[in-house]
């Protein structure tokens, strides 16, 4: 057999793995490891998984990633961001279906002290989605809005997909977070229009509620969101502002989430616990996969399958578009069965080089691959984030409720994604003016 047939048969192989549900990590290292070996020999394939193991954990950003985590779980467990919500709900009641609105207000401002979806469903899931049924809002609204609204946290900054895609394809990911900034606001507002028209349409889905609030208590409120807002500041000032690195702003901002959640009074020996061990885990969790990513992508260069598969779609002729929607096509089917940073590691070995052949800049692509992949996270039949949202709201809402309240939402978000195919300068504007 030759190289490229061995390499096409371990990647056949692979699917099946995961499609028996195999954890993707122990896929990705198996198939690798025995591949390398039937290609070449035993010594090949053990050297590689001696070496590169450690060239990819030695990377100094890397370190970021357990720091933010750790600044997110703080946060979370701590209820820091609780303050964020009722100030929202308190200041745009008002607003036709204001409570949905304030949800996906309190999602953005968590998803800035996370960068995690899943996280930011589960926390104003708790939060949000009991007061919007008490005050007889929709089932399918309330848990549709806040299991969308999670996905900004992949795309507004610290994010942990972009982090690992900027150590991958070896870009700035101070830059990836400006893009994603960029991106995630947008989302947010393109969510809310979402949200108004549709009341607006049909006001069953949301009755008018008005918080009687007087101007003190309404600007009382907004002083509860202190604990949120000295930690974004903090952290994305010195960021963008150039005065650390996005590995020492990691640092930074899980020191500051402490110190802050010690000030807030919400800091107990509990929650520090919970804190240290869902970080611990989840950061195995993510560099066992990561760490196979990287022998699949010695795997795949290895073989040449990379450069030919690469050479075959452009020796069709067709336009750079029709690539990028063909990509676009394969990721949303993708996210429809595996989690987000399976999706991409699994990817990126073969598609980064045909973004780059194709002339798309590789800080754009992985902005668009990140919304891409958050859109995987609230369609059938995986999902993660709408069954995050049915575990915690139980049987306020049924699991096809969610997924029908998720799905106007899609539709925007692949409008946006459109957006961003069309006009590029979107994303790029931002980092080109910092740089």
């Amino acid at each position: 057999m030759t190289e490229l047939q061995i390499a096409g048969l371990f990647i056949a192989a692979l699917l099946c793995l995961i499609l028996m549900r195999i954890p993707i990590g122990i896929s990705l290292i198996a198939v690798s490891f025995v591949g390398l070996w039937q290609m070449f020999n035993w010594n090949i394939a053990w050297g590689s998984l001696g070496i590169v193991p450690y060239n990819f954990a030695n990377s100094w950003v890397l370190s970021s990633i357990p720091a933010f985590l750790f600044m997110g779980f703080i946060c979370y467990h701590t209820r820091l961001t609780q303050g964020l919500f009722n100030a929202a709900q308190i200041w745009l009641s008002n607003l036709p279906g204001g409570l949905a609105i304030a949800s996906v207000f309190g999602c953005a401002g968590f998803a800035a002290v996370t960068g995690s979806s899943v996280a930011c469903s589960a926390a104003m899931g708790k939060i949000a989605v009991p007061e919007m049924v008490r005050n007889r809002y929709s089932a399918e609204l309330a848990t549709g809005t806040v299991a969308a609204a999670g996905t900004i946290g992949a795309l507004i900054p610290p994010s942990i997909l972009m982090i690992l895609y900027g150590i991958i394809s070896r870009q700035s990911v101070s830059s990836l977070f400006l893009g994603g900034l960029v991106i995630g606001i947008m989302t947010l507002f393109a969510y809310i229009a979402v949200i108004i028209i549709r009341v607006k349409l049909n006001p069953e889905l949301a009755p008018p509620v008005t918080i009687e609030a007087t101007r003190a208590e309404k600007f009382k409120a907004l002083g509860q969101t202190w604990p949120v807002l000295l930690i974004v500041v903090g952290v994305f000032a010195g960021l963008f502002g150039g005065a650390f690195t996005p590995t020492e702003a990691g640092a930074i901002g899980a020191m500051l989430s402490m110190v802050v959640a010690l000030l807030y009074g919400s800091l107990t020996f509990k929650a520090l616990r919970m804190a240290i061990t869902e970080t611990l885990t989840t950061t195995a969790a993510l560099l066992i996969i990561a760490v196979g990513a990287s022998l699949l992508t010695r795997f795949l260069a290895l073989s040449g399958i990379g450069d030919a598969l690469s050479d075959t779609i452009l020796g069709f002729g067709v336009s750079p578009l029709l690539i990028m929607i063909g990509i676009v096509c394969i990721y949303l089917a993708l996210g429809m069965m595996l989690e987000p940073v399976g999706a991409m590691l699994l990817t990126l070995p073969i598609v980064l080089p045909i973004v780059e052949e194709t002339g798309y800049s590789m800080l754009w692509f992985g902005v668009l691959l990140v919304k891409l992949l958050e859109i995987g996270m609230i369609t059938p039949p995986m999902g993660m984030n709408v069954f995050v949202i049915k575990g915690v709201v139980g049987k306020i809402a049924t699991l096809s409720q969610v997924f029908r309240g998720v799905f106007w939402f899609v539709v925007i978000d692949l409008v946006i994604v459109a957006v961003m195919i069309a006009f590029p300068n979107l994303v790029l504007f931002l980092p080109n003016l910092v740089n």
